[in-house]
């Protein structure tokens, strides 16, 4: 039997190069070597400020988005996170067995902090407690991400530990598995690819 393998991308900002290099691409690949499950997380794309108004067509053209760059219903799970309340019972349950000193270490949550001041809220805090019911729900093993998230898989596996220690063995400890291609910059060499990039490149509107 294949190994489950479990990655998600947001419905925010629009397409570039860096996406597809640095996760699409990849999750295509990997299609023909787990038993994937890929999704749309429109609930994570709420802890930061987005346009409501907009928001159901931008989760509408990340499907689309991810289908024409070769990922095969055929082949492999596609989906949109709120329409799966698994996700969000999970994450509950989850956050109960997470220290919230955990949470904040997480290098992620310092930054969106910084970009964000005027809406730190919960959900930006909680965020990697529902990225982990993300992943186990499915029971996944494996995760492919870039660099900046692989501190969440380990908190994930964290997360799985406290759980069966708990209650029994449920959850496995997954593993990331990172992109090839790491961090796509931007045009300064030092942030990730930034959406003055896309425009510039003139790209579709699709997920960040």
């Amino acid at each position: 039997m294949k190994e489950t393998l479990f990655s998600g991308i947001q419905p925010t900002g629009e397409l570039h190069i860096g996406n597809y290099l640095g996760a699409i691409r990849n999750w295509v690949a990997l299609q023909e070597t787990y038993d994937c499950v890929y999704s749309v997380v429109d609930y994570h794309a709420i802890t930061i400020e987005y346009d409501a108004a907009t928001f159901p067509a931008r989760i509408m053209n990340a499907v689309i988005m991810l289908l024409a760059c070769g990922i095969d219903p055929r082949k492999a799970r596609l989906f949109v996170q709120s329409h799966v309340p698994e996700h969000t019972e999970l994450a509950w349950v989850f956050s109960s067995v997470t220290p919230m000193g955990e949470l904040g270490r997480m290098t992620q949550f310092k930054e969106k902090s910084e970009q964000h001041r005027q809406n730190v809220n919960a959900g930006l805090f909680t965020y990697p407690v529902l990225q982990a019911a993300d992943i186990l729900v499915y029971k996944a093993t494996r995760v492919p991400v870039g660099e900046d998230q692989v501190q969440h898989i380990e908190l994930t596996r964290e997360v799985a530990r406290a759980f069966n220690a708990r209650y029994g063995a449920v959850f496995p400890e997954c593993q990331a598995i990172v992109s090839k291609a790491r961090r796509i910059l931007g045009l300064d060499g030092k942030a990730k690819m930034s959406k003055s990039l896309n425009n510039y490149l003139g790209l579709m509107e699709s997920p960040e």
